[in-house]
């Protein structure tokens, strides 16, 4: 039988260095990627779901995929994921997603990171997997991930996550752990600008940023009001690129291409409670507060745009998958599952309907898989 492939992304796969030894090689490697990605979209949470799925779909994957030994047990599907080189992996899938994803210029990409709580294994003293993840805050897509050993070391995980990414012409936003000059020398260097968040891990400069702004008004500023399940939510941004300023805060120029700080102060109002925060950021950009304060609450959404939807759509914390390098390969099925998910748009509903959708009916999982 003459198969099709499955979706687009099968080109991207393709070379994908198998693991397995050669007499150990009964199901096409392709097709193990495939099924487990079909039923990570449709709602598998584990290689024993992946296995059922399979089986219960198998007469509509034979139309697409060489199965001549039937659908992989959930021992291959697991011993084939823990044992595939994440590397390899992550790097096909950064290849479909730029194939796919045009970032024009001054797209933010959000650098944040996520601890997969349960992917800890105990028996064998391995801490939970932390994910160091790229997102194109406008696509709503994971541009790349690389995995660290804890939170600490994110700032070795984005200096490399950094080497994956075409940077030029986009605004690069990270949390206080990425604010070193290093990782801002990276990203100027690669064509992008940043906006790094300043916190205590730099005490001295960022007490000098706080001084700087709660002792003058003069600054450039921009105000936007909101309303969200019932609160009142107001946000502002102040910026200064004042030469003086920054001689005062960075007199050895240390930090490459610095050009502007700004305060951005979150307000909100509910009832007769009101709670504020500010925080501080230094930035390549021009002292522009509206297009700094856009970046910033881009850099926000990765919450709600991909940790909190993996977490409730894909019970990512839930999982238990741990076996070598298994979790953080399953990390990169549910990315693209996502990915693909949120590219078909037809369907009015929202991220874990779409998967029950995918579910029962074949037409609108081809649909979604090749969209």
């Amino acid at each position: 039988m003459d198969h099709q492939p499955v979706c687009a992304i099968g080109a991207h796969f393709a070379d994908l260095p198998d693991p397995r030894i050669e007499r150990a090689k009964r199901h096409d490697p392709l097709a193990i990627v495939t099924i487990a990605l079909c039923a990570v979209i449709c709602g598998a949470d584990s290689w024993v779901e992946v296995e059922r799925f399979g089986r219960a779909k198998r007469s509509w994957l034979e139309t697409m995929l060489p199965l001549p030994n039937g659908i992989p047990s959930h021992d291959t599907f697991g011993r084939v994921f823990a044992a595939l080189d994440p590397v390899a992996f992550e790097a096909a899938f950064l290849g479909w997603v730029q194939a796919l994803v045009t970032t024009t210029d001054g797209a933010v990409v959000a650098i944040d990171g996520k601890t997969l709580r349960r992917s800890h294994d105990r028996t064998h003293g391995r801490a939970p997997l932390h994910l160091v993840s790229a997102w194109a805050t406008a696509n709503r897509v994971v541009l790349g991930q690389v995995a660290a050993d804890d939170h600490s070391n994110e700032i070795t995980a984005i200096p490399v996550l950094l080497d994956t990414l075409r940077l030029a012409g986009t605004v690069v936003t990270i949390d206080a752990m990425g604010c070193q000059r290093a990782i801002a020398a990276q990203i100027v260097a690669g064509g992008g600008d940043y906006v790094l968040a300043l916190k205590v891990n730099h005490a001295t400069l960022h007490d000098l940023v706080r001084h700087h702004f709660a002792s003058t008004d003069g600054d450039a500023r921009h105000r936007t009001v909101a309303k969200d399940h019932g609160r009142l939510e107001v946000r502002s941004c102040r910026a200064t690129d004042d030469p003086a300023v920054l001689a005062w805060l960075d007199p050895a120029q240390a930090w490459p291409g610095l050009r502007s700080i700004a305060a951005v102060t979150g307000e909100r109002r509910s009832g007769e409670t009101i709670t504020a925060e500010t925080r501080y950021y230094l930035t390549s950009l021009p002292a522009d507060p509206e297009q700094i304060g856009t970046a910033v609450r881009a850099h926000w959404g990765i919450e709600n745009g991909l940790h909190w939807v993996l977490d409730v759509a894909f019970r990512e914390d839930d999982s238990r998958v741990r076996s070598g390098h298994a979790a953080e390969n399953f990390a990169v099925l549910r990315h693209i599952a996502l990915t693909l998910v949120r590219r078909e748009t037809t369907a009015k509903v929202g991220v874990k309907a779409k998967r029950l959708m995918c579910g029962w009916d074949e037409t609108y999982l081809a649909k979604v898989l090749t969209t």
